[in-house]
């Protein structure tokens, strides 16, 4: 029976009202560095999970241009640019005071703490969870087992006790279900598809009203 039900944060509760490519071309704009792909800043975040702020992120991806852009400029632009067009999914904090009500109610999101605690102030979500871990505070980001294990343990449950929702299939599926939660799929309009190992699957635009009954027929 579910104890918990802890959530991703991006593309899962909110999202930017412009695509992130965009976002990112504009902050590179607008401190002059060049331009960066979506994929090349992926994978640069994938292998800084556990920083303060997007700075060695940009500097990996600037370490190999012309450039003389500021990273941590770079990084700062960035974080504006997404804070200003970031909006919550329709009906998820109604969702989050509801769900608190039957179950403890933890955050877990792969990145800096500087970028992700900044979303969760400009949502006004401090508080919207029992507990909210950010990878960048930790030795590990998602998939390993430990960035599951830190937020379970601020939750006090076992992972068996928990429900992960997200919609990675790498980070959040896979890394879920190896650290023993369950995991609820979040089906992303140009996303993967259903992966097997998900104990349920909802579309991003119905998270709000379908994850409760999802996690209830778990009991």
């Amino acid at each position: 029976m579910p104890q918990a039900v802890v959530f991703d944060l991006d593309y899962t509760l909110a999202v930017p009202q412009r695509d992130r490519a965009t976002l990112l071309e504009e902050a590179t704009a607008t401190t002059g560095a060049p331009s960066l792909s979506r994929e090349a800043y992926l994978a640069a975040h994938r292998r800084n999970l556990t920083t303060e702020t997007r700075e060695p992120i940009f500097a990996d991806l600037l370490e190999n241009t012309d450039s003389d852009a500021d990273p941590a400029a770079v990084a700062t632009a960035y974080r504006e640019t997404i804070a200003d067009a970031l909006e919550p999914l329709p009906g998820v904090e109604t969702m989050l005071a509801d769900l608190r009500g039957e179950y403890l109610v933890g955050l877990l999101t792969n990145g800096p703490v500087r970028a992700q605690r900044d979303k969760l102030e400009t949502l006004g979500w401090e508080e919207a969870f029992d507990a909210a871990v950010v990878t960048g505070e930790l030795e590990a980001g998602k998939p390993d087992p430990r960035a599951f294990e830190a937020i379970t343990d601020e939750l006090r449950v076992a992972p068996a006790e928990a429900v992960y929702v997200g919609d990675e299939i790498d980070a959040d599926v896979r890394g879920a279900t190896n650290a023993g939660l369950a995991a609820i799929q979040v089906i992303l309009e140009d996303g993967p598809d259903p992966d097997p190992r998900a104990v349920a699957h909802v579309e991003q635009a119905q998270v709000a009203t379908a994850v409760p009954e999802l996690v209830a027929d778990l009991e």
